[in-house]
């Protein structure tokens, strides 16, 4: 039976299992979904050599970047984002691809305003170089927001109202309020946010995030990860079962 699943880290909450196993009961696919819950990205070797059936993987936080040494092959566009959350196997060899960046711009363009110009990408990670790739293929301008000074334009100290005022989408890229620990949320000043805003959340468990509230709480439109994640996933079965 061909196998599938997902690598990535604390993943028990993750909607791929779930999605596809019931896509798979649904349609009389002869194939199932796995997690494969890792401390170190250095044992999807293991996980290969040991997986006879293994068609394909999708990799979540925290190994985007991680996994691209341990590739045969990656996409040209994966290589210019710097992150894969999709791979292919082919007789052993593992082909990367980025369908991140599909999911967010199908999710996200029925929603884009013309005030919505500029936008802060908080976290520097393999999702957040997805959205930003994304976000310049629209037309935008764009910041990252980081703990690490070395890492983003801005720390979230730095946030000032005129910065709030001047970029219109605030996406989160961190995984800040994922369950169980849903108190959690980026530490942006939201005092400046207000109706012309749009605020998407990458996470999608809880439905409505800590960060999603507060920007509801100040008029601000707001979108959660799911159909990002359905589109991304729709995304990696094309991959997975292009001949």
């Amino acid at each position: 039976m061909k196998t599938f699943g997902l690598i990535g880290r604390n993943i028990d909450y993750s909607f791929s299992k779930s999605y596809f196993n019931t896509k798979f009961n649904n349609g009389a696919i002869k194939a199932k979904y796995i997690n494969y819950d890792i401390e170190n990205i250095k044992e999807i070797k293991q996980i290969v050599a040991n997986s006879i059936e293994l068609a394909g993987l999708n990799v979540t936080t925290p190994y985007k970047e991680e996994v691209i040494p341990f590739l045969d092959e990656i996409d040209s566009q994966a290589e210019r984002i710097g992150a894969v959350n999709t791979i292919k196997i082919e007789n052993k060899k593992l082909i990367g691809y980025n369908t991140d960046v599909f999911g967010f711009t199908k999710s996200i363009f029925s929603l884009i305003a013309p005030n919505h110009e500029a936008a802060l990408i908080l976290g520097t990670g393999g999702a957040a170089k997805a959205v930003r790739h994304a976000l310049v293929s629209m037309g935008y301008q764009i910041n990252f927001v980081s703990r690490d000074k070395d890492k983003g334009d801005f720390t979230y100290d730095e946030l000032t109202a005129e910065i709030i005022k001047n970029h219109q989408l605030i996406v989160n890229c961190t995984p800040l309020g994922t369950h169980p620990d849903v108190n959690q949320c980026p530490p942006i000043p939201f005092e400046f946010i207000n109706e012309t805003h749009l605020l998407y959340d990458l996470i999608y468990n809880p439905s409505i995030t800590s960060f999603l509230a507060q920007g509801k709480e100040k008029g601000a439109q707001i979108i959660n990860g799911e159909q990002l994640l359905i589109a991304q996933a729709e995304k990696s079965w094309e991959i997975w079962n292009a001949e």
